[in-house]
């Protein structure tokens, strides 16, 4: 039988997802991220992200926090 973890353990990958843009420079290529959509939708409904149509494709960017 498994043992439970007594450590909660985050089941979407939003902490992750803003680690990753966070070290990317704070932008990404939306087609360039792995992580689902929900996760992104989640980040944009808590305003910690923001979509931007550059013409050239659709970057995932972290809101500025002021």
């Amino acid at each position: 039988m498994p043992r439970k973890s007594t450590y909660p353990t985050p089941t979407d990958q939003s902490s992750l997802c803003l680690q990753y843009l966070h070290c990317g420079g704070g932008s990404a290529r939306l087609c360039s991220i792995n992580f689902s959509l929900s996760v992104i939708q989640t980040l944009v409904n808590r305003k910690l992200v923001k979509i931007n149509n550059t013409g050239a494709g659709f970057f995932v960017e972290l809101e500025d926090v002021k």
